[in-house]
């Protein structure tokens, strides 16, 4: 990076990239495929639906709620921007629930805590474990069509928002620290906890998920297509790779998520020391 991360120049650069590269959609008006029954069961069936609605719904609410005490106008802009397009995220899981009849209610939104800044970096660091998750799932789903194309089109809008968001965060994190003068290790340590407590709140998602139907429609009847082939080295991998090709898109003189792709890498090399079964595939008849 050629730009001192905390410097004015910094701050200029992931806020007018971000506020730049914002797309104009109307969830609504989408091109929403026709699915036939086989695929409505799929994407029906599918356990978290409630769960992710919920959590875009809260995303917004947290940086509307955050963006007026950002005191620097330019990097209030850009926060602003970015609950624009949290709340847009909510909106087009709504219309995708209504239009496909999948059965999500809407939740209360609980409290926010009176330090809201804190509430805006515990979401922050969430969606990073989100994100550097869900690309590897979203490429293990795409490449066994398990939907139909047209869907995960419409869900790679939402997973380029994702990544800047993601990118715009780390930057921000990395322009707040140093104008508070914390040192590396300090600022992974403070990481570490963050996503930590963001790893903690995904596991609670995936049983609530799993509660909602006993688990019993999704994991019986559908992860066979789903997981077919399914093995952990090779999801992390997708992870890894996936998470460096999206980053790619971006400017070089952009900071980056490090700390997760760094302990992916680690893991991989541990993993390659055991001897590596290739996945049983099912034989196709004749």
């Amino acid at each position: 990076m050629s730009i001192k991360a905390g410097s004015d120049a910094h701050k200029r650069l992931f806020c007018e990239q971000f506020i730049a590269t914002h797309q104009s959609f109307d969830p609504e008006t989408l091109p929403w495929p026709e699915l036939d029954e086989r695929d409505l069961t799929r994407l029906r069936s599918i356990p978290f639906w409630q769960e992710v609605y919920h959590t875009e719904r809260r995303a917004g609410a947290i940086v509307d709620a955050f963006a007026p005490f950002v005191h620097d106008q330019l990097v209030r802009d850009a926060v602003e921007m970015q609950g624009l397009e949290e709340t847009r995220h909510a909106r087009l899981i709504r219309t995708m629930i209504d239009r496909y009849g999948i059965d999500a209610t809407e939740q209360p939104i609980e409290k926010f805590p009176a330090d809201l800044e804190t509430a805006f970096i515990d979401f922050g660091f969430g969606e990073c474990l989100d994100a550097f998750l869900g690309f590897g799932a979203f490429k293990t789903a795409r490449q066994s069509e398990f939907l139909p194309e047209g869907l995960f089109e419409i869900f790679d809008l939402l997973m380029f928002e994702e990544t800047r968001h993601i990118v715009f965060f780390i930057n921000y994190m990395a322009w707040r620290e140093r104008q508070r003068g914390l040192g590396r290790i300090r600022r992974t340590i403070k990481s570490l906890k963050f996503y930590s407590r963001a790893a903690q709140r995904l596991l609670g998602m995936v049983r609530r998920g799993q509660n909602a139907n006993d688990g019993h429609d999704f994991a019986v009847t559908q992860t066979a297509v789903f997981l077919e082939g399914f093995a952990f080295r090779n999801f992390v991998e997708d992870c890894y790779r996936e998470n460096a090709r999206r980053m790619a898109a971006f400017d070089p003189d952009l900071m980056q998520p490090r700390l997760l792709p760094a302990i992916a890498n680690l893991a991989l090399q541990g993993l390659r020391l055991w001897p590596h079964k290739p996945a049983h595939q099912t034989p196709h008849p004749a």
